[in-house]
């Protein structure tokens, strides 16, 4: 691959798990990092782990005027031409007829709407420096049913479609857009899944490539993605899971049956 000096790049959600990854990733190749979050001790620490290679604001993705922000402080450092959309998460979980409407609203708001804020004022900048690309993190969530997953996977699959909406609009300013659905991934957002367990169990199940995937495959396609070598790629999501996007969504019901019962499991309504 080429080298990237003298490429700046800002990478939401960068403080840790598959955005740190990234940050790491793209730094090794000599590009200019910025990274972005809403903990500023946690933001710290990984450019500490970074070796310096990298600076930190803080920032929400969700609130406009804090990702335009960031975005402006990545392009400062040095021409914007990379972003890796990478913050998200839940808090919307459980049956449908027990979903908290704000948690579901919150997720929405995160993954969606801020993936939509980030892209929205960093292709401007890139477009002033000639192009670039954004990567979005999406998830296997989006096109496989991840039963009891709330507005997770509802909120991934918006971004898709994000994903392909500004690839459409944004191409002849030379900006590219592309999306990794990430399988399951060794991060802080699925500790404990990735313990020995049923869960755990139906996951390897569902994979040709049997194995826990780590933040690094994640940033290798990421990289690949937001590089020159991809110059006339846009508009795609690449699946990095190990093959489970060819079978079905993982069996949750050992975990949340004791938590809801197993009625709600079954879209039954609570006995009076």
């Amino acid at each position: 691959m080429t080298d990237l000096s003298g490429t700046g790049a800002l990478v939401t959600g960068g403080g840790s798990g598959i955005g740190l990854a990234c940050a790491a990733r793209l730094a090794a190749d000599g590009a200019v990092v910025t990274i972005c979050g809403r903990t500023e001790e946690r933001l710290r620490a990984a450019v500490a782990r970074l070796g310096g290679k990298a600076a930190y604001v803080v920032a929400d993705v969700t609130d406009e005027a804090e990702i335009a922000a960031a975005v402006g402080e990545a392009a400062r450092r040095a021409p914007l031409r990379a972003v890796v959309a990478s913050a998200g998460g839940s808090t919307s979980i459980g049956p449908i007829g027990r979903l908290d409407t704000a948690a579901w609203r919150a997720t929405l708001e995160l993954n969606a709407t801020g993936t939509m804020l980030t892209i929205k004022h960093a292709a401007p900048a890139m477009a002033r420096t000639g192009g670039g690309c954004v990567v979005v993190i999406s998830s296997i969530a989006a096109t496989r049913t991840h039963r009891w997953f709330g507005a997770y996977g509802v909120s991934k699959a918006a971004a898709d479609h994000l994903v392909a909406l500004a690839a459409d609009e944004l191409g002849g300013a030379g900006v590219r857009v592309n999306g990794v659905r990430a399988g399951l991934v060794r991060t802080e957002m699925v500790a404990g899944i990735t313990d020995p367990g049923p869960v755990l169990d139906d996951y390897l199940e569902c994979m040709p490539l049997a194995r826990v995937g780590e933040p690094e495959d994640v940033a290798e396609a990421v990289r690949f993605l937001a590089g020159p070598e991809s110059s006339w790629i846009t508009g795609q999501l690449l699946n990095v899971d190990g093959g489970h996007h060819l079978r079905r969504g993982p069996d949750y019901s050992s975990l949340f049956e004791p938590a809801f019962g197993a009625a709600a499991l079954r879209g039954l309504p609570p006995e009076d």
